[in-house]
């Protein structure tokens, strides 16, 4: 009540000044009802100057409620002038205060979730470590159970696979921090990842076929950029066509990663790069998780790489853009 009083101060002295003292003076001067026109004239003078000066008192606060300084990352009313001005600026500086409370235990929060994550990750690595390299000696010590330790050998590929999903989906959040931007020869690049994933092609009977010439040399983050790779290929592999040919090729300053599987609808194209999201094709795949373009998309976008997807007649396209970072090499 205080506030409200003390913040309509002015308009309660306008009133009386207005209704009380100005038909006094002019039934002094000539009658009031000879100049009721102009009484009306005075009034309404003294009204707007009144609200030219409370404008001007609380510009501040009306700047501020447009969101013009909010813009600009500023969300406190510097020298408040109004008696509401100040009231509501001790209200925002309360709720900034506890907003970065918040976010410092939010940050102290993920840093844990991270640590925890990463801890979790490397002891599982471990024991899976040892199981591969059982897998490798048994293989050749036991040739009639050859098959059934392929099979071991592929569910230990796809754990790991996961896991380092879940590493590099915890440490997503610090990209920025762990970059290091410098020429990458793009084949080689892409040769390492099909390497890792040679078992993968050979289990799904899907074959890549690499056309990127050796001076090729790109400017980005050689580790990101393998994952970026790693999750597409995957993908490809994952969704695409048994005996079927997953092309690479770069052209116009562009790389496109293309498959043959089933098309994706076109209401899904924007959606799959929501997290958690596996849209109709995932939810006939046990495997999806939702996860892995979600990270393509985080990383290219702080690599500063434009990237599209589409598909069409059983064609799926993945494109990255390079043109921002790119030098041709010569051999």
């Amino acid at each position: 009540m205080k506030l409200f009083l003390r913040d309509h101060l002015s308009f309660i002295m306008f009133y009386i000044i207005s209704f009380i003292s100005l038909p006094i003076v002019i039934h002094r001067l000539d009658g009031f009802e000879n100049h009721y026109a102009y009484f009306i004239f005075l009034a309404i003078t003294l009204l707007v100057i009144l609200l030219f000066f409370r404008y001007v008192r609380r510009k501040k606060m009306y700047v501020f409620i447009k969101g013009k300084s909010m813009e600009k990352g500023d969300f406190l009313i510097h020298q408040p002038v109004a008696p509401i001005e100040k009231a509501y600026a001790a209200q925002l500086q309360s709720i900034q205060s506890f907003l970065l409370l918040k976010d410092d235990d939010y940050k102290d929060f993920l840093q844990e979730q991270q640590l925890m994550i990463s801890h979790a990750v490397h002891q599982m690595k471990t024991p899976l470590s040892v199981i591969q390299l059982l897998i490798q000696s048994n293989q050749f010590e036991e040739p009639s159970l050859q098959l059934e330790w392929q099979k071991v050998k592929i569910e230990c590929d796809k754990l790991n696979f996961s896991l380092n999903q879940l590493l590099t989906y915890s440490r997503s959040t610090k990209i920025l921090a762990d970059l290091k931007i410098e020429p990458i020869p793009l084949r080689i690049v892409v040769q390492e990842v099909i390497n890792d994933l040679k078992d993968y092609f050979i289990e799904n009977q899907v074959y890549p076929g690499s056309t990127i010439k050796e001076n090729i040399v790109i400017y980005s983050d050689r580790k990101w950029l393998k994952v970026v790779i790693y999750q597409l290929l995957s993908n490809a592999v994952k969704y695409g066509e048994e005996q079927s040919s997953i092309i690479i090729l770069y052209e116009n300053d562009q790389l496109y990663i293309k498959n043959r599987g089933e098309t994706i609808p076109e209401s899904e194209i924007k959606r799959v790069f929501e997290l958690f999201y596996t849209g109709t094709k995932g939810r006939t795949k046990g495997e999806a998780t939702g996860i892995g373009l979600y990270l393509v998309k985080k990383i290219l976008s702080t690599l500063n790489h434009p990237y599209k997807l589409y598909s069409t007649n059983n064609e799926t396209t993945f494109t990255i853009d390079f043109s921002e970072r790119i030098e041709t090499a010569t051999k």
